[in-house]
């Protein structure tokens, strides 16, 4: 019987990645990373690295790109290395939130009250 979201065929992933299985610690690439197309896909390229660049248009995380793609996003990691590798995709973290002081939230909340 199989379990709904698993691959039945690991053989697949295995040819998808040339039998690689990991990034390495370097990689640039987490679950939130933004992942930017810097090129059209290019005839004989392989089909998930075609079909990451299309959907990678526009920013686009890597967790968005293993949803869509129906991949395990340590399978898209390895993909992206790839792209990063040649040049057709650029990565960057979205913006964190400001860190704002403690003290200065106090100050905002005391004054809040006093209206």
């Amino acid at each position: 019987m199989s379990r709904p979201g698993r691959d039945d065929a690991p053989d697949r992933l295995y040819t998808i990645t040339g039998g690689r299985t990991g990034t390495g610690p370097d990689s640039p690439f987490d679950l939130v990373t933004l992942v930017v197309a810097e090129s059209a896909p290019a005839p004989g390229m392989q089909s998930e690295h075609a079909a990451i660049l299309r959907l990678a248009e526009s920013p686009t995380a890597v967790v968005e790109l293993a949803a869509e793609l129906r991949l395990p996003v340590s399978i898209i990691k390895v993909l992206l290395c790839d792209l990063l590798a040649a040049g057709r995709v650029s990565a960057r973290h979205p913006r964190k939130a400001a860190v704002y002081d403690p003290d200065i939230l106090e100050q905002v909340l005391v004054g809040l009250r006093n209206l």
